[in-house]
């Protein structure tokens, strides 16, 4: 098949979606499809040399280390750049609509090029527009962004709330789309759920296919591990990861016992992550890095004693899957996908009610207590990311949905 996969960011170190292109992108090649990526800033930084990759810039309104810039006015090249720039101006989030609408554009003229068209999470209208040009749409939906708003809104000050609203507008539009594309593929089936659910599409529409993890990458270390090292992964520093209530744990923790807090994530620097840990004390055992590279993630999982996932809401958790790979034990909380993807058995986690410090700081303390229990824990994780998750499934599964998505079209 020839594949167009398209996402409006592409960096592996913004999030999930980085991650989701590369690796895929490479599966599909390697089933011998061919494979074309086209993404918005800021592009990925590496891709299989045989996927092609086709640039779809904007005005990156969110570039750093200027994010919310004014452009100069000859960047401004045509109506969807002023789409682009009146929607930052205005407090709202444009790139999932623009992206699409660029990519649209670009396909009008390729479209024998092409079998089927792929969409990683943005469901922007331009998709509409290709899938009336003939080509066959299938869209990713990692999770509902309805559940972001929701927490993001539970934890602003009244005076941001019309903000909030306002950030989060692009949703009703995806809500729209998702419901016109026949084909969409998500994580988990605790998304699908919720998928059907905030977003009104039919079950039928909904494909799971979960993500997978490099297990030659991620995988445990002949090194010891080091004592009391604690890793988590934030892809972004908001209320819905729950880094707060982990950094209270630790707090606690400290009291009673040597540990380390090794926290990868994008935070701020005078931000409210960076004032907590320092109300609490803790600067001098929470160290914080971010956009590390794949082999360096992989070690720090494996020196690590404990993972933990302290989320409010996980439509999946690479980070779950990529702790699991690495044999260190996970303590998580039991909510969204995470139950699903680390097993319902407690084999492979310990599993915590959510925002709850007190029993979240008591499994981490017994976990770092009990070196058979951590064993145990970390090796039934390993055997079931060898066993569940691999991205040459993931590509194999993805692709079964691009035919049916493509017998669909012909009909």
């Amino acid at each position: 098949m020839r594949i167009a996969l398209l996402s409006y960011r592409s960096k592996t170190h913004c999030g999930g979606q980085g991650v989701y292109v590369r690796h895929l992108s490479h599966g599909l090649v390697e089933l011998g499809h061919d494979v074309e990526v086209f993404s918005g800033q800021p592009y990925p930084e590496v891709l299989d040399p045989r996927v092609r990759f086709t640039e779809v810039p904007s005005l990156d309104l969110y570039r750093e280390p200027d994010p919310f810039r004014v452009p100069w006015p000859n960047e401004i090249r045509d109506s969807i750049d002023l789409l682009e720039l009146a929607t930052m101006w205005t407090a709202g989030f444009p790139e999932p609509r623009t992206f699409t609408l660029r990519a649209a554009r670009l396909l009008a003229d390729r479209v024998a090029d092409f079998d089927v068209v792929h969409d990683n999470q943005s469901l922007g209208t331009g998709l509409l527009k290709i899938a009336t040009m003939g080509l066959p749409v299938v869209a990713t939906v990692h999770h509902p962004i309805t559940r972001d708003r929701l927490l993001d809104l539970a934890a602003a000050r009244w005076w941001r709330k019309p903000l909030v609203h306002r950030w989060y507008g692009f949703l009703k539009m995806q809500q729209k789309v998702s419901r016109q594309i026949p084909e969409l593929l998500t994580v988990s089936s605790s998304s699908a759920a919720d998928i059907a659910s905030d977003f009104g599409v039919s079950a039928d529409q909904l494909h799971v296919v979960p993500l997978g993890v490099d297990t030659e990458l991620f995988k445990p270390s002949s090194e010891p591990r080091r004592t009391g090292r604690i890793i988590a992964i934030a892809s972004a520093d908001i209320p819905l990861k729950g880094v707060a209530t982990l950094l209270h744990a630790v707090a606690r923790l400290r009291a009673h016992r040597d540990l380390e807090l090794r926290l990868v994530a994008k935070v701020e620097p005078n931000g409210p992550t960076h004032k907590l840990i320092a109300e609490l004390g803790i600067s001098d055992i929470v160290h914080i890095a971010s956009g590390l590279p794949d082999d360096e993630l992989a070690a720090l999982f494996a020196s690590a004693e404990v993972a933990c996932i302290p989320s409010l809401y996980e439509g999946f958790s690479l980070p779950a899957v990529e702790a699991m790979a690495s044999g260190t034990p996970v303590v998580a909380s039991r909510v969204g996908a995470l139950p699903e993807v680390l097993g319902t058995d407690g084999a492979c986690a310990e599993l915590v009610k959510p925002a709850d410090i007190t029993e979240l700081t008591t499994a981490l303390g017994d976990l770092l207590d009990s070196p058979q229990k951590r064993r145990q824990l970390g090796e039934a994780g390993r055997r079931r990311a060898l066993d569940v998750y691999s991205w040459a499934s993931v590509a194999a599964q993805t692709a079964r949905v691009y035919e049916r998505a493509i017998a669909r079209s012909s009909c």
